[in-house]
């Protein structure tokens, strides 16, 4: 039988150099730092986003603008702000992820090119090593 070869001698290493400003930019402040070599994200994650109607904006007159009302402002501004950094971020992995994929996709399409390659040289030496030992 064939000697098994592990993933790791088939996936070539990829020259991918990532900015250390593009990193910070995908990395979630105070976690691990983000490596598009090896986050993979689920279908879940990569699903498109329904576009979410806004609800209409209610005017509220200034006499009922108490301070119950500006600490749910303030509350609700925070949460909307966490939401789109946490938005940003996302969009900032699957871009870097994306661009880590298609430099991968591109070495292993050469690696592949290479392989066929080799593969028709040895078929043509084979067939004339046949050629030649029939006789």
């Amino acid at each position: 039988s064939p000697p098994h070869i592990s993933m790791e001698e088939v996936i070539p290493e990829v020259e991918y150099d990532v900015s250390p400003t593009d990193v910070a930019l995908a990395s979630i402040p105070g976690k691990e730092e983000f490596n598009p070599r090896k986050r993979a994200f689920s279908e879940e994650e990569l699903r498109p986003q329904p576009m979410i109607k806004k609800s209409r904006k209610i005017f509220v007159p200034e006499d009922l603008k108490d301070d119950k009302y500006w600490e749910r402002r303030k509350k609700n501004n925070v949460a909307a702000k966490r939401s789109r950094d946490a938005r940003r971020i996302k969009e900032n992995q699957v871009a870097l992820r994306a661009s880590f994929l298609e430099k991968e996709n591109a070495t292993l399409k050469e690696e592949l090119l290479k392989a066929k390659e080799e593969n028709v040289i040895l078929s043509k030496k084979l067939l004339k090593y046949e050629q030649q030992n029939r006789v």
